[in-house]
């Protein structure tokens, strides 16, 4: 079976930092491009940040570009984000992604989601 794992989500004061793991495992990992995608009610997701299978390519969103650093390690089949600098409007669930373009219909495998909340 396929499962994506995240892990890493929490409370967490304006200013500070936070670090997601996502652990995947049922397909092969190291073919696939990854992403954090960023959920929060009413609003449409967020592509916060896409990796090739390389890791050699990234995609940061304008909203997160200097603060979110994505990464990866294939040999443990684990695809990291570091989240530093956090602003309360980063608050919301964090999904780790499978899909080879930035759109939800293109998403092949979906994690559980981690919730980031970051207080004022």
């Amino acid at each position: 079976d396929v499962q994506l794992v995240e892990s890493g989500g929490g409370e967490v004061q304006a200013g500070g930092s936070l670090r997601l793991s996502c652990v995947a495992s049922g397909f092969n990992f190291g073919d696939n491009r990854m992403s954090w995608v960023r959920k929060v009610p009413g609003k449409a997701p967020e592509w916060v940040s896409r990796i090739s299978a390389t890791g050699a390519s990234l995609y940061e969103a304008p909203s997160v570009k200097g603060r979110f650093t994505i990464s990866r390690d294939n040999a443990k089949n684990t695809v990291y984000l570091q989240m530093n600098s956090l602003k309360p409007e980063d608050t919301g669930v964090y999904y780790c992604a499978a899909s080879n373009e930035m759109s939800v219909d293109a998403v092949a495998y979906w994690g559980q989601g981690t919730q980031v909340t970051v207080s004022s």
